[in-house]
């Protein structure tokens, strides 16, 4: 066996050349090639796994979390055990700001979708160590769970902070929040639900307000049409921390659905 090999099995005993880290745990690629190929909105990130992250994943997964696959339309009351209202949280990060909204407001359950393998371990290892049973973890593609894998009128929120804000422009077309979102976002957010959007890219704040603005379904929570205050309920990151001690300025926004004037269907390219 060559060094190479030897330092590879040293590392991880017990587990063949190539065989995933976590066999009951978040795939690589839960969708496949099942679904069209299209321009994504996120960059799946590599990072190393800790210890604690990786027991966290083995313990937790089978219980709080499942790969968005979009083979089944999931029952959240089933997922969560209870009938509490539930909030889409798209992009969580390390899933310290999940955690503490969570903490804070046991009685709305929060759905978390990610594809950070390390932020998704992190994320169980906090609400294993905070008693949170409020929160279940998704691994995938969001516009893949809201088109194939929730009801209408499932969601009683949405959550987008800190997207990846796409910078260069011939990228703009990468960004999440576009008018094809939006209106597949809608079939699933029950009227009066707030869909909650924060950014410290001021082009793209800017963007997110125009659309946002122009999009039928939803309506500007903001008397005078602009950025919203940060909402107490949203922590203050230590990501956001950073960006603030560098000078940047953080824009929230915060949008309501508005009543259904029709029967939308969710768009077929979204």
């Amino acid at each position: 066996m060559s060094d190479s090999l030897n330092s590879a099995a040293s590392r991880h005993p017990g587990r063949p050349q190539g065989a995933p880290r976590f066999p009951e745990g978040p795939q690589a690629d839960p969708a496949g090639s099942h679904f069209e190929r299209r321009i994504r909105s996120f960059q799946p990130r590599r990072s190393r796994v800790t210890a604690g992250q990786a027991d966290a994943l083995r313990r937790l997964w089978p219980k709080w979390g499942f790969d968005i696959d979009g083979g089944r339309v999931i029952d959240l009351a089933e997922l969560f055990g209870n009938d509490n209202p539930v909030v889409l949280e798209i992009g969580f990060g390390m899933g310290e700001a999940t955690a503490q909204m969570a903490a804070a407001d046991p009685a709305t359950n929060i759905l978390a979708v990610d594809v950070h393998t390390p932020g998704q371990g992190n994320l169980l290892n906090l609400a294993d160590r905070g008693g949170l049973t409020n929160i279940r973890v998704g691994n995938g593609d969001a516009i893949i769970l809201l088109r194939e894998m929730l009801a209408p009128d499932a969601l009683n929120g949405l959550r987008v902070f800190f997207p990846d804000p796409w910078p260069k422009k011939r990228h703009h077309k990468r960004r999440l929040i576009q008018p094809e979102f939006l209106s597949l976002a809608a079939t699933r957010l029950r009227p009066g639900a707030i869909l909650h959007c924060a950014t410290d890219w001021e082009p793209y704040a800017e963007q997110m307000l125009d659309v946002l603005t122009a999009h039928p379904d939803f309506e500007n929570t903001q008397a005078d049409g602009g950025f919203a205050p940060r909402p107490e309920f949203r922590p203050l990151t230590r990501f956001e921390g950073q960006g603030l001690d560098k000078g940047h300025v953080v824009n929230d926004l915060l949008f309501r659905r508005v009543p259904h004037t029709t029967s939308a269907q969710p768009p077929a390219d979204a």
